[in-house]
């Protein structure tokens, strides 16, 4: 663990550098910082909930049990994410803990969206369905939109941009439709990630090249992405600036991902009965003007007006309205951490009822 990044006592952000701390010792580099102050329960992300968990739930042996059937389906995430569990209960025994999962915000995808077009018994008796991840970036700003905007229960396009993305497609606070499905690899091209391919890769890959399925899954995750098209990096802020100077590469992976993105907002729209409009987040979809212009371009038939000047001038940590009319044009910084607190504390509110 590299770091850690919390809130001290008096409230304020900070950061320590840890080395190769683990979860234990970074908790402890917490506790120490909030000077005796303990929290009265403790929020935890876990990336795959699986079909086990539709919300938020209580951390108990049964949950953490639930959540280790379905590592299968994160095995660099949920063994992860189980070892802070463990962590924290060993620090805070007798504090109440929640799981809030990824997935959640997308179990109530219609079957028409999660199912894939395999034999039943590969959903009935392995689980193999469309689960969806970043729910709580996509719950967060939906929900913020709504309230920003007036409406009351909004269709909204969503757009997490980061090293990791994925859209969604969200009506009256509920995700009817998202890009990534049974593993975080499915959709939109990603920092290193390669997002949709033709399934017959990996058969042409072994075929060909002799490759194992290992060696193509860290092709796909790792070697891919902008990384991948451009030669070069997979920050954004690099490839714009190498775009700039005239790097082929950096402009191809620049084209490929806006390219992606909006094909992607455009399929996802068929699950909204109404669209008042679309909302940028995550490190790239808040401070990147290029990547939001050339998104938005890309679907003129959607009503959607940019305002250029105030697009520019729209920083990271600022919600922004970017639209010059129309359907409305969101800019919205994610708060992961606050909607984690939120449903921790909507979970302990209902336990406790």
């Amino acid at each position: 663990m590299p770091g850690s990044r919390a809130l001290d006592s008096l409230g304020e952000p900070f950061e320590q550098p840890l080395g190769n701390a683990d979860p234990t010792t970074a908790l402890e580099a917490i506790l120490d910082r909030l000077e005796g102050r303990l929290p009265q329960a403790v929020g935890h992300r876990i990336v795959h909930g699986g079909e086990h968990f539709t919300q938020a739930a209580l951390i108990d042996d049964t949950v953490i049990a639930a959540i280790e059937q379905t590592s299968a389906l994160a095995p660099l995430h949920n063994p992860a994410n189980l070892a802070g569990v463990a962590a924290t209960r060993r620090l805070f025994p007798d504090l109440p803990q929640v799981a809030v999962f990824d997935t959640a915000f997308h179990q109530t995808l219609p079957a028409q969206a999660y199912r894939y077009a395999v034999p039943e018994a590969l959903y009935r008796d392995h689980a193999i369905r469309r689960y969806g991840f970043h729910g709580t970036s996509h719950a967060y700003v939906s929900r913020r939109a709504d309230a920003l905007s007036g409406l009351e229960g909004g269709g909204w396009l969503t757009a997490h941009l980061g090293n990791g993305c994925s859209t969604c497609a969200v009506w009256k606070g509920r995700s009817l439709d998202t890009s990534m499905g049974l593993t975080p690899l499915e959709g939109l091209v990603m920092g290193t990630r390669s997002g949709d391919v033709d399934p017959g890769l990996h058969a042409h890959l072994a075929r060909q090249l002799g490759w194992t399925l290992e060696r193509i899954d860290t092709l796909l995750n790792r070697e891919s992405g902008l990384l991948g098209l451009s030669g070069l990096s997979n920050d954004m802020r690099e490839l714009e600036a190498a775009e700039a100077e005239g790097h082929a590469g950096a402009a191809l992976a620049v084209e490929v991902f806006c390219y992606r993105i909006a094909k992607s907002l455009a399929a996802l729209s068929c699950a909204l009965p109404r669209l008042d409009g679309l909302v940028f987040t995550g490190g790239i979809g808040e401070n990147s003007p290029r990547v939001r212009e050339q998104v938005v371009a890309l679907l003129p038939h959607f009503g959607l007006q940019l305002n250029r000047t105030v697009n520019g001038e729209t920083v990271r940590g600022r919600e922004g309205r970017i639209d010059a009319g129309g359907r409305q044009l969101w800019v919205i910084p994610t708060d992961e951490e606050g909607q984690i607190a939120t449903e921790t504390c909507q979970r302990l509110k209902e336990t406790i009822a």
